[in-house]
Order: structure tokens, then sequence, then C-alpha cells
């Protein structure tokens, strides 16, 4: 009887880790839109310059401290007893309903429109609001409805689902869109809604427990009493500046996401410009390199529970592969061998793997008890300023290098690579001097009593 209830039990928790997962299918899904088949139609068959378009993509990166604001929000003001499921509910309505006007806008800025561009930004504006209103809300409720000791083996779900969900759209992409005309683009983003939505209302009704009248009025007091009477921006900023430690972490976070990500806007693009690759070819791009992230994850995961090995070591090993990856792609452009691309996008992925192991961990362990929040807020919003960078940069660089006919594709896109690798390399040389004990020790010797109350205070709702 008793091994039929863990059973039951257990059936019962899987159940729940999957639907807390579901969300990110079609989080996965609009991502995908944007990188994968936005980014391509209106640079490669729109001839719309690349800097405006990746502008475009990179500014729901800058609204991450919305994240803050909504969390706040949804803590003081529930609705019906809830906190998490209507407002993520609403953030899934307002980000996927934005993507059925996303191919008319697309059309309207290749004519030249400047109605088309103002569209955009409003667009992808608002985009920003609603995934950060979802990001907050996801996970706040991640972190309500599980216990500690499962949180990770749900984490590691739910980050499984966010690679899988941007393979399965972009092998939907292309059965539904093989070639760009307006009416396919225009059925494929069509189907934005139903998949965003549906995935939210399976994932999460009934997850959350509506909260009584007496647990509601606890639950606004406490959420009173953790409001931060000092600027979190502030005491951040105290903490980088005081922990030589912290401060050269939060460059590598950066320099890192910055190299990985920077040619996720014109990684399609560039199949397209210097070898010729149909829409269809390039789209299969995204499914090689989730492919070897998975991989990646999953043989440094198993590896690193048998073996003694350190994050920084998983870490570094992963910057360092990922940089010999981007190099054979720089030598695939240069050389012109098309049969290099897929191989080296293997290799990124797999050593991108293994960076995501190392790297989140450590960002894990690069806290202060009392003000986890606070770090972990700072290692995000390194991430979040470093995709936004890439996303903004990739498009200044092949603007200035190849649009403006100044290099060949070939050697504009061996320049990109290149420069990739280096920062790749750059960022491994500084996480080789970082160290998670001096990080505590210096913690300790610089982190004043105002400062750790500060600290505490911030941490509460980063």
């Amino acid at each position: 009887m008793r091994a039929l209830q863990r059973g039951l039990a257990l059936l019962l928790g899987l159940v729940k880790t999957f639907r807390l997962a579901l969300p990110k299918l079609g989080v996965g899904w609009m991502f995908a839109l944007l990188t994968i088949n936005f980014n391509r139609i209106t640079i490669g068959e729109l001839g719309v310059a690349a800097f405006a378009v990746t502008t475009m993509l990179g500014l729901h990166y800058f609204f991450s401290p919305f994240q803050v604001i909504a969390g706040r929000f949804a803590d003081r003001n529930p609705i019906w007893g809830l906190r998490r499921t209507p407002y993520l509910l609403m953030a899934a309505v307002l980000g996927s309903l934005i993507f059925l006007t996303l191919p008319s806008i697309a059309v309207a800025m290749g004519n030249g429109n400047p109605l088309g561009y103002v569209g955009g930004f409003a667009a992808l504006i608002t985009f920003g609001i609603a995934i950060a209103i979802m990001g907050d809300t996801h996970h706040s409720l991640i972190a309500e409805v599980t216990s500690s000791r499962t949180r990770g083996g749900v984490i590691s779900v739910v980050w499984t689902f966010t690679i899988l969900s941007t393979i399965i759209a972009s092998v939907i992409m292309q059965q539904v869109m093989p070639e760009y005309t307006p009416a396919l683009m225009q059925r494929l983003y069509n189907l934005t809604p139903l998949i965003v939505i549906g995935s939210a209302v399976l994932g999460i009704i009934g997850i959350e427990k509506r909260l009584t009248s007496g647990e509601l009025a606890a639950a606004l007091e406490a959420a009173q009493q953790v409001a931060p009477a000092r600027n979190p921006l502030r005491a951040a900023a105290n903490a980088l500046r005081d922990n030589s430690q912290a401060r050269g972490f939060f460059i590598f976070v950066f320099l890192a996401i910055f190299a990985i990500f920077l040619q996720d806007n014109i990684l399609e693009v560039f199949g397209g410009e210097a070898f010729g690759m149909s829409l269809k070819e390039t789209t299969g791009f995204q499914q090689v390199w989730g492919g070897g992230v998975l991989i990646g994850m999953i043989l440094m995961g198993i590896a690193s529970s048998i073996f003694p090995l350190s994050k920084r070591f998983i870490t570094t090993l992963g910057c360092l592969g990922t940089a010999a990856g981007l190099a054979v792609m720089a030598a695939a452009s240069f050389t012109g061998q098309a049969s290099l691309v897929r191989p080296s996008l293997m290799l990124m992925g797999f050593f991108t793997g293994f960076f995501n192991v190392g790297a989140l961990s450590m960002m894990m362990d690069m806290t202060v008890e009392g003000a986890t929040g606070l770090y972990m807020g700072m290692w995000g919003m390194a991430q979040a300023f470093g995709n936004g960078a890439s996303s903004i940069s990739s498009g200044l660089l092949h603007t200035g290098l190849i649009e403006t006919g100044l290099v060949s594709p070939a050697l504009g896109y061996t320049l990109f690579f290149g420069f990739e690798a280096v920062v790749m390399l750059t960022s491994a040389l500084i996480i080789m001097r970082l160290s998670v004990e001096r990080f505590h020790g210096i913690q300790q010797s610089y982190l004043t009593r105002s400062d750790f109350t500060r600290a505490m205070d911030s941490g509460a709702v980063v």
C-alpha cells in the first residue's frame, strides 16, 4: 500500500513538473519566431537594414528590470485570491497577440514605410513588457509551489523545455513556411496565440493555491514589510564596487553571453548571404545548435555528478570549446566551405551546454546568505544586458561591414565570428582569475553592516 502511495505521489510530482514547464513552450515559440524567422525575412528577403531589425529584437532585454515592478504589483494586488496565474495569462495573451501584426509590419518595413518601423518598435516594446511579466510570474509560481528539495529538478526540466521548444518551433517553421510569402508568414504567425495561450492554460490552471481572506491579508502585510526602503540598484552598485570578484564575475557573465549570442540574430542571414542556403535550410540551424546544447548539458551533468569537477573548470572548458566552434565557423566563411557550418554549430552548442552547467552553478554560489535575490538579480541583469548588447551589435556590425559594401560577405562574417571567438576567449581568461572562495572572503571583509542590511532589503524583491 505504501509503495502504491509513493508511486502515486511520484507520478503526481512528475505531472506537476511537466505542467510547470509547459509555459516555456509558448515562450520558446515566440523567441524562435523572432530570432529564426522574423530576422531572416526582414533582413534577407525584404532588405531591411540589419541594425534596425536587431535593435528591435534586442529591445525586450532592456525591460528585464520591469520584472521587479511586476512582481511587487502582483504581490500586493491578487486577483480572485491568485497572485501569479491571472497575470501570467494576461501577459501570455498580450505577448502572443503582438505576433499577429508582425507579418504586416515586416512588409511595411520592406516597403520603406515609416509607420512600419514605428509599429515594429511599438510591438516589440509591448512584447518586452509582456515577457517580463511572464518571466517574473512564472518563476515566482515555481518558487511558491515547489519545495527546496524538488526545485532544482523542476528548474532543470523547465530549462530543457526551453531548449526543446526552439527546436520544435524550427521544425514547424520548416513545414509551414518552407519559403517566404506574406500569406505563409501570416499563417505561421497566426499559430502563436494558440500555442502560447494554450501552453500557459494547460500548464498553470489549478496549480496555484487560491488564498483565503486571512491568507490574503497576511500575504499583503508580508509584501509591505519586504518592500525595500532603499534603492536596490544602489545596493547592487555598492556590492560590485566593494568586491572585485563580484565585479569580475559580472563582467564575465556580460562578455560570455554577448559572445555566445552575438550571432543569434544574423545566423540564418549568414547562411543565405554566404552560401546561398534556402530559408528551409537555415531554419534547421537552430535544431543543430539546440541539440548540441542539450547533449552537452546532459553529458556534463552526468560527468559532474560522478567526478569531482570544479564549476570554474566546467565553465572555462565551455568557454574554450565555444570559442573553438566560433573559430571553425569563421574558417567556414573564409574558405567558403558550407560543409563546416553544421559541425561548427554542433560544436558551439555542445560546449555552450557545458557553459550553462558551470556558469549557472557558479551564479548560485556567488551569492550572500540573506541577499541571494540581490546577487541573482545582478547576474540576471548582466545576462540581459549581454543579450541586448549582442542583438544591437550584430545588426550594427552587419550593416557597417556587409550592407555598406565595405567588405565581402565572406570576409565580413569571418571577422564577425572571429570577433566572437576573441571575446569568448577573453571571458575564459576572466573566469580563470575568479574564485567563489575569494568572493566570500572579500565579501566578509568589505560588506559593512549597513550595506548588508541594504542587500537583504534588495534581495527580497529582485
